[in-house]
């Protein structure tokens, strides 16, 4: 009985470990997946942390922490100047189906930053990675599988050195 339904005791120590363990990832994850968006280059797990900190985030044990590091975002988005980094995509789209679907995905799209259009409509841009999957079942659905969407890079950040001027 006691092994079929019973429950494991947890020490005290262990579940405070445990829960700074969850804080840690949670604070990696948002560091890895935002970027301050007037440099466009990424935080520090250390400064996420201590924003965390800051807004008085608790850790709920029994959430993923992805799910909690998405929600973490959404309540720094209010103290502090933080965006999820953008995607790159590239599209390859027929053309007869090409206008009208580009029309569709201007609102999901932040940045075009190029565009070709001969055989085919080619465009490479920059998106918000929450828009990933509506944009991928446009595509799917508007060109019934002609169309091609290709992840070029899955954040967009400034790397190096930043220089003063």
């Amino acid at each position: 009985q006691i092994l079929s339904k019973g429950e494991l005791q947890v020490s005290d120590k262990e579940r405070h470990t445990q829960l700074e363990q969850m804080f840690r990832d949670i604070a990696t994850i948002v560091a890895d997946k935002c970027v301050n968006p007037e440099t466009k280059r990424p935080y520090t797990v250390i400064l996420i942390e201590r924003a965390m900190k800051d807004i008085h985030y608790s850790v709920k044990p029994n959430k993923s922490t992805k799910q909690q590091a998405l929600e973490v975002i959404r309540q720094l988005k209010e103290t502090m100047q933080i965006e999820r980094a953008h995607m790159r995509l590239r599209f390859v789209l027929p053309v007869k189906e090409g206008k009208k679907l580009k029309e569709k995905l201007k609102p999901l799209i932040k940045v075009i930053e190029s565009e070709d259009f001969q055989e085919q409509l080619e465009i490479v841009c920059l998106i918000d990675p929450g828009c990933f999957r509506e944009i991928d079942e446009l595509i799917r659905s508007e060109t019934k599988g002609k169309g091609s969407l290709e992840v070029l890079s899955l954040k967009d950040v400034e790397e190096g050195d930043e220089k003063l001027e």
